[in-house]
């Protein structure tokens, strides 16, 4: 006579099952688009009912606003680490910059271009999404003031010049997102070049 041995379920706490659902929901945004992220896909993608998501997430917005939010901030952390034991504010910068080409930067390019168009109709987005544009302003404008502390960039204004990097930096994101192909590197150099000149840096100083 046979038998077979139950394993018990593992029941996810809260916390975890929460950001399960944001994860699964933020790749869904980072691969097909924001529109996509309804609470039945989300169920379908973890293998669960969609009132399971609806009892962490009441209304898809919330969870589309919550999804670009873990994306857009993850990121972030990515590009530009909060902390950087060892590295100068011109390295960091440097580093940053370099990051901001190619496949997983232009997704994530996409990602806040799709972003920004739905938040002109979705109020919870749009406050999801100037909450990410002043965390980056932040932490790029960190790395900047503490540039000119150390003596490294020379600028009068750094949130000025901080605002000045990131919109060039958009304006690529975009244009790389249109698929016209190869892009000439004094394209694609024009954020670095923008950062060396309003930091007060030799060409070259930030590589590209």
């Amino acid at each position: 006579m046979s038998s077979s041995v139950q394993r018990p379920r593992v029941r996810k706490s809260p916390a975890a099952r929460r950001a399960e659902i944001v994860d699964a929901a933020a790749a869904v945004a980072l691969a097909e688009g924001l529109e996509c992220i309804t609470l039945r896909r989300i169920g379908e993608e973890l293998g669960v009912r969609p009132g399971l998501i609806s009892h962490y997430f009441p209304s898809a917005e919330e969870l589309v606003a919550e999804a670009f939010g873990s994306a857009a901030s993850g990121e972030l952390d990515t590009l530009l680490p909060e902390e950087s034991p060892g590295a100068t504010p011109t390295e960091r910068l440097a580093r940053f910059l370099a990051r901001t080409t190619g496949e997983p930067y232009d997704a994530i390019s996409r990602l806040w271009i799709n972003a920004r168009h739905l938040s002109r109709y979705r109020p919870v987005l749009r406050d999801r999404v100037t909450e990410q544009e002043a965390a980056w302003r932040g932490r790029l404008e960190g790395v900047i003031r503490e540039g000119v502390e150390r003596d490294e960039f020379r600028t009068s204004d750094p949130s000025l010049t901080t605002i000045q990097i990131l919109v060039v930096l958009d304006g690529l994101g975009a244009h790389a997102n249109t698929g016209t192909g190869e892009h000439p590197t004094a394209v694609t150099r024009m954020a670095v070049a923008t950062a060396e000149r309003e930091l007060g840096l030799p060409e070259g100083a930030l590589g590209g």
